[in-house]
């Protein structure tokens, strides 16, 4: 068995065509899914990437490993303590060594673990490959690490290949040369209704409108002329017809590599026994909540991902219910006809991959974020219940709720109409932990929920009152708020200096 693995960096499912999406972003990302299985409610249990990449292949909720963060404790595995043996559960019991096990040869090709320090992101595989620029290669620096791997293995049998793209992650860094296809295409439709920029011209916090550069302008590391596709600011609709056209050209440029990939499976005869799934470590806000440009809440825009699985012999179709990225591993344990770990949180989806069989899912899933704000979201039916605990300087509510059916880009909080459906959702929230605890209990040396660690330790990694390395030193925050007053947000100011500073 051949399993490619394309890991497309903050990818979101309804930028591509075979999601429905108007612009041409996908090719062949299309035609390969008019052959596969895709399914539409994919979440990442945990964002952004860390630990996203982390729970996929450890098949660990983060509340269960302790990465949950991009710094501090919570950045980090939890101590195993006494009961570590001579290797610790990432080597034992992750994925890639699972499928060692079955005797497959594990290869990747990616930066990832240099990228966030994450040793055990390695855990398992035979063969890295470090592209060497921590995130910030494009895909033609990546293309000739593929094209030599698959020119020695790719006629091999009994491989499984990661390989990892980033152009759709900020910055947008599509080489110059490489046209704009979507320049005389519209933009989504919402985001072109006459109040909806004007609206997030208003908002306060990292990576909103006038802050894509995170607290301002570009970061002191970058300029306009490094990243010609990503605006800074999005102070008119030139520079959001920027922004869209830029992550979509990044998904349109690897889609290219894509098609490459394809090219060489099939020139080496193997294309149609070769197992191939799509996915992303999550998805991309581009206005969602207000955020454009990162992947930093606890909600649809940041959590939903593509997935998509070509699988031979396997159902041709698409699948509408709830899964989370961790249920990867035991469902291709279960199609490999192999074991799965006990420790796992995931659920196979296996039978919906095998012809005629029910299409199976989750009634509900718990998504998480401690990196931007620290939110933890419940989605079933069609809603989605957010619940804030640090609100990572955008003055989000404690409680916010989203009917995804009638509003499906999050712009209208339902919370305070929707006492009842609240209630149930903090109630399914408090299920979870309750449960995620028990477990805790009885397979950790180590009981502490992380999404309290990263409190306790200041906030999250990207909106911490006092920077690491100056403690107690709040001047780059009273920057940002001196930044608001001269841009027309002297309330918003106003109440993150009351809630923060008082």
């Amino acid at each position: 068995m051949r399993i490619l693995y394309i890991d497309i960096d903050s990818c979101r499912p309804d930028h591509l065509g075979c999601y429905g999406y108007h612009r041409n972003t996908s090719p062949n990302i299309d035609a390969i899914s008019a052959h596969a299985m895709k399914f539409r409610q994919c979440y990442a249990s945990d964002a952004p990437c860390l630990p996203s990449r982390t729970a996929m292949y450890s098949g660990r909720f983060g509340i269960q490993t302790g990465v949950v963060g991009h710094g501090g404790t919570a950045a980090n595995p939890k101590n195993e303590g006494a009961s570590r043996g001579f290797t610790d559960t990432f080597v034992e019991q992750g994925l890639a060594r699972q499928l060692q096990k079955l005797g497959m040869h594990t290869a990747m090709i990616s930066p990832f673990g240099q990228r966030h320090a994450a040793h055990w992101f390695y855990a398992g595989f035979n063969e890295i490959h470090n592209t060497g620029q921590e995130g910030m290669e494009s895909a033609e620096v990546v293309a000739p690490v593929v094209d030599r791997w698959m020119q020695t293995n790719a006629a091999k049998d009994d491989w499984f290949l990661h390989i990892n793209y980033w152009d759709p992650h900020t910055p947008y860094r599509a080489p110059e040369n490489y046209p704009n296809p979507f320049a005389d295409d519209p933009l989504p439709a919402w985001l072109e209704e006459p109040d909806v920029l004007a609206r997030h011209q208003k908002m306060t916090g990292p990576h909103t409108a006038l802050d894509v550069g995170m607290y301002g302008a570009a970061p002191s590391s970058t300029s306009e002329q490094d990243f010609p596709r990503h605006p800074w600011s999005l102070t008119s609709s030139d520079e959001l017809r920027r922004m869209i056209d830029g992550y979509d050209t990044g998904i349109r440029y690897v889609d290219d590599q894509v098609g490459r990939i394809v090219a060489q499976l099939k020139a080496a005869g193997i294309y149609d026994e070769t197992v191939i799934i799509i996915s992303a470590d999550h998805g991309e806000n581009q206005g969602e909540l207000g955020i454009y440009g990162e992947h930093g809440t606890a909600d649809v825009g940041t959590c939903r991902i593509p997935l998509i699985i070509k699988w031979p012999g396997s159902s041709i179709g698409e699948n509408t219910a709830l899964h989370y990225n961790l249920d990867l591993a035991p469902t291709l344990m279960e199609m490999l006809d192999g074991e799965t770990c006990p420790i796992w949180d995931g659920q196979s989806y296996a039978p919906t991959l095998r012809e005629d069989s029910p299409a199976t899912g989750r009634d509900e899933v718990v998504i998480s974020q401690c990196a931007h704000v620290c939110q933890r979201s419940v989605r079933w039916d069609n809603w989605i219940y957010l619940r804030t605990y640090h609100d990572g300087f955008h003055l989000f509510p404690q409680e916010m709720l989203y009917d995804l059916a009638a509003d499906p880009h999050e712009q209208n909080d339902l919370a305070p109409q929707n006492p009842d459906v609240c209630r149930e959702g903090a109630w399914r929230l408090a299920r979870w932990h309750d449960a995620q605890m028990q477990k805790m209990a009885t397979h950790s040396s180590d009981v502490t929920d992380p999404l309290w660690t990263v409190m306790q330790e200041g906030g999250p990694h990207h909106a911490r009152l006092t920077k690491p390395g100056e403690p107690g030193s709040t001047e780059a925050f009273k920057r940002y708020l001196d930044r608001l007053e001269t841009t027309g947000r002297a309330d918003g100011a106003a109440q993150l200096r009351e809630k923060y500073l008082t």
